[in-house]
């Protein structure tokens, strides 16, 4: 996936790992240039906004680690910062 941008890349991770019934993905990366871990082009601060079945009756961090365990590699490597929230759908 080295050629696939990093917001295409958590997209289709998240999709295919949790079938979300709602999934925002922003590239907040100018919002951080000049800072650390801000890349030139962008692509390392990205804000995530989920809902999924497969958040039910999960605690916070729980959801959270969840997302982080999909985008570990992202995490090792592109991505600086993550903003998470991960929800499940409200009956």
């Amino acid at each position: 996936m080295a050629d696939v941008p990093v917001k295409q890349q958590i997209i289709e991770k998240l999709t295919c790992a949790f079938e979300p019934e709602a999934l925002e993905v922003i590239d907040e990366s100018h919002l951080h240039a000049g800072h650390a871990g801000a890349r030139e082009g962008g692509q390392s601060h990205f804000r995530v906004k989920i809902t999924s079945q497969s958040f039910a009756g999960k605690t916070l961090v729980q959801r959270h680690r969840m997302v982080n365990d999909v985008l570990a590699e992202e995490l090792a490597g592109p991505i600086h910062a993550l903003a998470i929230k991960a929800d499940a759908p409200v009956p």
